[in-house]
């Protein structure tokens, strides 16, 4: 009796869960996944010019991915904006792991060296650096070794049908299906990440169609098994966002205690012997280079005065076009030079610095804001805006900007 009566307390609990908790809805949602496929996708992909044997070819045996995040089932409710404001955000010196840098420059270098040739006719042909492209390579994919467990297919239409973002997923599940229609690949060798992006260079579909290419001129381009095509494509994409052929992507400096570190981001771009006649000075005590002293430059200062001091160049920004994040390009960068050259950590050392909960620093975005400041993103997370309106704040109070969030400020500023 007791027995039984549990099975039906469970069978009870079990009606009041949210869709996604009950497994025996699934086949039911299953059934309205392939019923999307014929009667929504597929007129959609037919305007695009793929065809019934390709939508068939590339769907056949696909079901839903329950694994993946940020799914919204039919029938369940989208989650409210969840408003991160208490978790802590973390130093930006976090994000530059030694150990990780060092395997990676070691790779790195072996395998620049391996494909020298061909990385040379690549910079001939886009204007990038092999080191830039092969640090990418590296970061992307641990230089295609990262296993890409996924069905591209599947997870695409998984979000398209049923996640937060089903319109962005949409339509690279219908370019995804182009590379099937061109013959770029088989739907079943379309293997990607958990988001979606596919091959060594990590491209969502949409990116494959702009950027890859065929380098190893095999008849069509192959991020996932053609190193060759993985590097071009990699620099094609970053010639395309505007990589200037010849400049470095920037380099760490000392910025003088007199001068405000309130001057960052690209719209103060002015040229680098502008910056140099401020008195910033490079600290491997090298000069700026001959050829960017009249070619604009930018101050980046990502933890304020409590760490390393870039004056970047506009590379630096079609670094982000890649993953728009100030850490990822300096990243990058850094990677980049230790595989050049030997280089090593930032000679800076970061500072301790994002203890405070993203609430603070959110309180202190909203007083600045109406204050009169433009901080960006009003999220939580202290970006060059923030950063820099923080700083002219300092200033104009009497104190000498540290252009970062930080514990003593959260009174003073409300």
């Amino acid at each position: 009796m007791l027995a039984q009566t549990a099975k039906i307390l469970v069978a009870t609990l079990l009606t009041l869960l949210p869709l996604p908790a009950l497994a025996q809805n699934k086949p039911d949602v299953e059934k309205q996944f392939q019923r999307w496929i014929a009667s929504d996708l597929g007129p959609q992909a037919k305007k695009a010019g793929i065809s019934e044997k390709t939508l068939k070819a590339a769907f056949a045996g696909v079901e839903l991915d329950w694994s993946l995040p940020d799914l919204v089932p039919p029938g369940s409710t989208p989650p409210k904006q969840q408003d991160q404001s208490q978790a802590e955000f973390s130093s930006p010196g976090a994000y530059f792991s030694e150990k990780r840098l060092q395997m990676l420059a070691t790779t790195g270098r072996g395998l620049a060296s391996t494909y020298a040739s061909t990385l040379k006719q690549i910079e001939a042909a886009y204007g990038v650096p092999g080191e830039i492209v092969v640090a990418i390579w590296g970061r992307e994919s641990g230089f295609g070794k990262a296993k890409l467990s996924y069905s591209a297919i599947r997870v695409l239409a998984t979000k398209a049908f049923m996640s937060t973002r089903k319109d962005m997923f949409r339509d690279e599940l219908i370019d995804a299906l182009k590379m099937v229609q061109r013959g770029d690949v088989d739907p079943s060798d379309m293997r990607s990440s958990w988001a979606g992006a596919l091959g060594q260079p990590q491209f969502m579909p949409s990116s494959y169609l702009k950027y890859a290419v065929d380098f190893d001129k095999n008849g069509h381009p192959d991020i996932w098994n053609s190193v060759p095509d993985a590097l071009a494509s990699i620099a094609h994409y970053l010639q395309q966002e505007g990589w200037q052929r010849g400049r470095d992507w920037g380099f760490e400096v000392k910025i003088p205690a007199k001068l405000s570190c309130a001057q960052e981001g690209p719209d103060l771009a002015k040229p680098i012997s502008a910056w140099a006649a401020t008195g910033i000075t490079r600290v491997s005590g090298k000069p700026f280079p001959a050829a960017d002293l009249k070619a604009d430059g930018m101050m980046l200062v990502p933890a304020g005065r409590s760490g390393p001091e870039f004056i970047v160049t506009p590379n630096f920004y079609v670094l982000k076009q890649y993953n728009n994040s100030d850490l990822y390009a300096l990243f990058i960068g850094n990677l980049a030079d230790r595989i050049a050259n030997g280089g090593g950590a930032f000679q800076a050392s970061w500072g301790d610095v994002g203890k405070m909960l993203r609430s603070d620093v959110l309180a202190m975005q909203k007083a600045l804001v109406a204050k009169g400041y433009d901080v960006g993103n009003v999220d939580g997370l202290p970006g060059f805006k923030t950063r820099r309106s923080l700083g002219d704040w300092q200033a104009k109070n009497g104190m000498a900007p540290t252009c970062y969030p930080e514990e003593a400020l959260k009174a003073k500023l409300k």
